[in-house]
């Protein structure tokens, strides 16, 4: 990728904290939100409590709550990351449901233009699928979701874009070399069926192009169904 060289001008900086459980995937607590997103989600949000109003809508938000997760079914372990603003309190899992105490982390790092990191991300990737009503008007498009690796691709191309042509979240990447692993798709019974996440893992390197955007995109996360373990970017 060609780009102007580093001048270290442009800065930003992100701070969060990451909390990393290694769970026991068969006991019945990890099992049942392995089996149900909306399950998963409750876990992740369970550590919490207390920060915001009961019943607010946008708690996640607010908490800057993202997460991602990792089955290794040969060891029957589940790891889960969880980002966050405020400091997480895992006191309400089950300790049988614990391989070890939780390992909390506190991430700081400023990132400057023409930085260069290393990125994994699992993500929900949809596009609007045109639709035309019974007088042919147009309407409103139906999100749909990528199932296949090109698909993927093609999202990758409108979210990172190049040095030249920068995408949306501040850092660029060129499609052909990330990598794209289509993942197991959520769901979730009643009372939200219905409820599909389809879900992609990416992998490679991405070329800081905006700071103040890419540490955006790191506090919020990207695309869709970020409070069912989709949009957090984790670098190193």
């Amino acid at each position: 990728m060609n780009h102007p060289p580093h001048t270290g001008t442009a800065t930003a900086r992100c701070v969060a904290t990451h909390s990393v459980l290694t769970l026991d995937a068969r006991h019945p607590y990890v099992s049942k939100s392995l089996i149900d997103a909306h399950d998963m989600h409750r876990t992740v949000m369970s550590g919490f409590q207390g920060w915001v109003d009961d019943g607010s809508r946008d708690a996640r938000a607010q908490m800057g709550v993202l997460s991602t997760w990792a089955l290794d079914l040969k060891a029957a372990a589940l790891v889960l990351v969880v980002q966050s603003k405020v400091a997480a309190d895992w006191a309400h899992i089950p300790k049988a449901a614990l391989r070890e105490a939780p390992h909390l982390i506190t991430v700081d790092r400023t990132y400057r233009t023409g930085d260069t990191v290393g990125f994994r991300t699992v993500v929900n990737p949809t596009y609007s699928k045109p639709r035309t009503g019974p007088d042919g008007q147009k309407m409103r498009g139906q999100r749909v979701a990528h199932t296949k690796p090109d698909g993927v691709r093609k999202w990758c191309a409108r979210l990172f874009g190049t040095w030249e042509s920068p995408g949306r979240i501040g850092a660029a990447a060129e499609p052909d070399t990330i990598s794209v692993r289509m993942l197991p798709t959520v769901s979730s019974p009643a009372p939200h069926k219905g409820l599909k996440v389809v879900r992609a893992e990416l992998r490679g390197t991405l070329t800081v192009t905006d700071p103040t955007a890419f540490v955006a995109a790191l506090s919020d996360g990207i695309g869709h169904a970020r409070a069912y373990s989709c949009g957090l970017i984790l670098t190193r």
